[in-house]
């Protein structure tokens, strides 16, 4: 049946295309000869062709266009009669005797064209006379596009300030009237079209209305364009005027599609001295109406007019956009109780780009939006809908990109609260974002109080949440691991005290990774020990000679037996051969140290990993090699210490090795050829 449709639209569009051409190769004929009244008389028979009702908005559009060229023509020759003599007032009137309504109006507004341009009457009664006769037309497609042909032929000729046809004082109030009357008129008509046919055809309307959205708009834009309107006319007749359309046709295609328009066409300047009239629209549109999309271009135009100079920044600030908005936000989503809860996080991202932009000093403010965004989101527990998850890392990565500096965004209370509500999986992508932000900008966190607000942010990579332990791609785990030690490694205050302090913080954040997080985490957190102990080589003697003996007071000995500790339960993870290494590595800082004791008690403890946990062949090989290496950079033991660490490593050395031969040697430890 739709394809039979279709077929048929085809036939009667092909049709009325011929019939049209027909009467148009008479109609030129006429002209060419100076016939006035057989070219009107074919002009009306061609126009005729518009009045059929079988064809489709898209298809209308088709046929209109063919007769509006041919208008075009007409108009041209109306004008070359006048200039011949013709009388514009006798042409205006003779046209009004054409048999049906629909080609008489479209006559008369080309002659009307024609008699504004001739100043032989004021532009504004010539145009309320052809605004008012339009009203013959009820049929909303064939309404609609007569009247954008009045709006077509007029637009250059409306009685603007500075244009020829400025008449009298009142001019640009004549004109803003005919544009509003036209606009209201092909609204009205526009919105009737979903209500005219069966209910199973809605859809098929819908889109029809659709393709017929940018005859209402035109409208709007030749208001903007209008030089007359001025900021205060603008906020008194024309933004009243047109928003009382809006929300009395109670119809969403319409709202949503004239709300946009305004948005579009009207100056920056206007919408941010007029914004409390515009927000207060936005509450009484229909629920159904996408109004999250509408607020949203309307903040991202006034972001970008903040952004075009610093000399707009007091106008903000004048208006108090932020609290309006703020304000106008909280209404619509309590307004709209079916909002999703995408939509509701949508705008309050939209608004927090918005305060990043024009406030970027006030934190507070953005703060205030994501508390906002955390009371909507409190009754809602962990999200699941990934368009909502999607707007809430939208939501949260704006401080970030704008500040590029989490230390900033540590800052914002909220900031944290807004996290929670992520599922497990969005709550590591917002984290990797975090520390991919901080080593894109090598982000400077000092104390340890911002280590503990960072690690609590980032602990979807730290540990399992809430006992999650779903398979993860093992590429991905080693490479959330590596940023997370990259981002230990950063992590830096010249203040001993306080680095110490940072790393206890993170310490205790590490240890609770479990056995496949720690051996990617806790080296660079010896590393970065090791670091802090070399800046305080030699702070041992001077603590043994503070008469006070101040505990709290950060030295080698105590970062060393904090190092032992962690290191021990790296250990038992168990990753013996990592630990083994680590304890090596902080028997030689001790070394350097001169802390013997210290250095023994390492090199113990890696000899115990040594003899007990490093079972593989050639993995004792490689870990004999690193003792002896190690041992031989040793400078701070005493005779009795080396002899015992020299006799253990000889002992170990003691190994068998494997033949080729088919032999029983290796495992047997009895000496044959191939040893």
């Amino acid at each position: 049946m739709i394809a039979d449709g279709v077929e048929d639209e085809e036939k009667w569009l092909a049709a009325g295309i011929a019939g049209l051409q027909q009467n148009a190769f008479y109609m030129h004929r006429a002209l060419d000869s100076n016939n006035l009244r057989d070219a009107l008389k074919y002009s009306a028979q061609m126009l005729s062709e518009l009045r059929t009702s079988k064809l489709s908005p898209h298809k209308y559009y088709e046929l209109y266009m063919r007769a509006f060229d041919e208008l075009r023509k007409l108009e041209m020759f109306f004008k070359e009669e006048t200039r011949r003599g013709c009388s514009i007032i006798d042409l205006y009137e003779l046209v009004l005797h054409a048999g049906n309504i629909l080609p008489r109006l479209y006559l008369l507004c080309t002659v009307g064209s024609v008699y504004i341009k001739s100043k032989e009457a004021p532009a504004k009664d010539v145009l309320k006379d052809l605004v008012e006769m339009c009203r013959g037309i009820q049929h909303p497609v064939r309404g609609l596009f007569l009247r954008s042909y009045l709006s077509q032929v007029s637009r250059d000729k409306l009685p603007d300030i500075g244009s020829e046809y400025e008449g009298d004082a009142d001019t640009v109030m004549d004109a803003v009237e005919f544009v509003l009357q036209n606009f209201t008129e092909m609204n009205k008509l526009w919105v009737r079209m979903q209500h005219q046919g069966p209910a199973r055809e809605k859809e098929k309307r819908e889109k029809g209305r659709n393709e017929l959205r940018d005859l209402v708009g035109k409208n709007l834009h030749v208001l903007s364009q209008i030089e007359g309107v001025d900021l205060d006319m603008y906020k008194d007749t024309v933004l009243p005027r047109v928003l009382e359309q809006v929300v009395n046709c109670k119809d969403e295609l319409a709202q949503f599609y004239l709300m946009d328009c305004i948005i579009q066409v009207f100056p920056d300047e206007y919408h941010l001295q007029t914004l409390e009239v515009l927000l207060s629209a936005c509450p009484q549109l229909q629920p159904s109406v996408d109004i999250k999309t509408v607020l949203s271009r309307l903040m991202e135009r006034l972001s970008n007019y903040a952004a075009s100079s610093a000399e707009v920044l007091p106008e903000f600030l004048q208006v108090e956009a932020f609290s309006k908005l703020n304000n106008a936000i909280g209404k619509v989503i309590e307004a709209q109780v079916d909002m999703p809860i995408f939509g509701a996080v949508a705008l309050y991202s939209s608004l927090l780009t918005f305060t990043l932009h024009v406030h970027p000093d006030r934190l507070d403010y953005a703060d205030q939006v994501l508390g906002a965004c955390v009371k909507k989101l409190s009754s809602k527990g962990k999200l699941e809908d990934s368009r909502a998850t999607k707007q809430i890392v939208a939501l949260l990565s704006a401080p970030l990109e704008k500040y590029n500096d989490v230390v900033t965004a540590l800052k914002l209370s909220n900031y944290p609260r807004v996290m929670e509500y992520l599922d497990n999986e969005t709550n590591k992508i917002m984290a990797t974002v975090i520390i991919q932000s901080i080593i894109k900008n090598k982000t400077h966190i000092s104390t340890s109080d911002k280590v503990e607000a960072l690690f609590e942010l980032i602990r979807g990579l730290i540990k399992d949440l809430d006992g999650n332990h779903e398979e993860v791609d093992e590429d991905d785990f080693k490479e959330e691991q590596y940023s997370v030690a990259r981002l230990i490694q950063m992590l830096h205050n010249d203040d001993p005290e306080e680095m110490y302090k940072i790393i206890c913080t993170v310490r205790r954040h590490v240890m609770t990774g479990g056995p496949k997080r720690l051996p990617s985490t806790v080296p660079p957190l010896v590393f970065s020990s090791l670091k802090l102990i070399r800046r305080l080589q030699g702070q041992d003697e001077g603590q043994d000679e503070n008469p006070f003996g101040d505990e709290s007071l950060t030295t080698p000995k105590k970062i060393f037996q904090l190092l032992n500790q962690t290191i021990e339960v790296l250990s038992t993870v168990p990753a013996p051969e990592l630990a083994f290494r680590l304890y090596l590595q902080c028997a030689e800082a001790a070394n350097d140290s001169d802390l013997e004791p210290v250095a023994y008690e390492f090199f113990t403890q890696a000899y115990i990993l040594y003899e007990e946990e490093i079972s593989d062949s050639k993995a004792q090989v490689t870990a004999l090699h690193l003792i002896i290496g190690t041992l031989q950079r040793m400078h701070v033991f005493g005779v009795e210490n080396r002899d015992t660490l020299t006799h253990k490593a000889t002992g170990g050395s003691n190994l068998p090795k494997t033949c080729s031969k088919n032999c029983k040697c290796c495992s047997t430890n009895v000496q044959c050829d191939a040893r």
